[in-house]
């Protein structure tokens, strides 16, 4: 028996509103952010773990471009051995 969209979503239950994200926007976009450099550490360890993994952008809001930027200074920090590579 095939069954019709109609039959398809109907679950018993009412209708759900969809839930909406607001997007965050990135903190490094206005003209008076901070400027990403890999001497500021305070700066970038905001951006890693406890672990020191770096923090994925949809959960920092960082954007893609800026994003990029951030883990090129802190693997640059991590090579100049200003921030570690791993906490134990």
């Amino acid at each position: 028996m095939s069954m019709t969209p109609s039959d398809q979503g109907s679950g018993g239950g009412g209708e759900r509103r969809p839930f909406f994200k607001r997007r965050k926007s990135c903190p490094f976009s206005n003209a008076k952010s901070q400027k990403i450099d890999y001497k500021d550490i305070r700066l970038l360890q905001r951006y890693t773990s406890e672990r020191g993994k770096i923090i994925p952008s949809r959960i920092s809001a960082v954007s893609a471009k800026k994003q990029r930027e951030m883990a090129k200074a802190i693997k640059r920090a991590r090579f100049l051995a200003l921030i570690p590579y791993v906490v134990k």
